[in-house]
């Protein structure tokens, strides 16, 4: 199964290794899912990963973004319309059109239903609750 994961749920799950971003993580390094992405969501990974401000070891987020990227899917996303409230989460959203995956997000008020199309959108908690159900 394909996955696109918002950046708040590799922070999160990074952050937080109990909670649902840290289980739908493992989902992806057991290799159960795979992740979709294209060079702008690991270019946005690498960035905000690297913030001095969680704390996150370089060797560790390389090590984890090399992984991600060797085992995953990569996409090349047809533009969509601009027309989310937030523009920076639109490359989200075209990778997982692309790749008719599931959006995994913290946020999914950033993804207003009007403007998904045919992409699921879930939260790390939703998307592990389908999974068992």
């Amino acid at each position: 199964m394909l996955v696109v994961l918002d950046t708040n749920v590799l922070v999160s799950a990074l952050l937080s290794p109990f909670g649902p971003p840290a289980r739908v993580l493992d989902l992806a390094l057991s290799g159960e899912i795979r992740l979709a992405y294209d060079d702008r969501l690991m270019a946005e990974y690498r960035e905000v990963l690297a913030r001095s401000k969680f704390g996150f070891a370089p060797e560790d987020v390389a090590d984890l973004l090399a992984f991600l990227e060797a085992d995953g899917e990569p996409v090349t996303a047809r533009p969509l319309p601009p027309e989310l409230p937030d523009a920076d989460d639109l490359p989200f959203l075209e990778v997982a059109a692309q790749a008719e995956a599931t959006l995994i997000t913290g946020n999914t008020a950033h993804y207003p239903a009007s403007f998904r199309g045919s992409v699921v959108v879930l939260t790390p908690a939703e998307f592990l609750n389908q999974r068992s159900g």
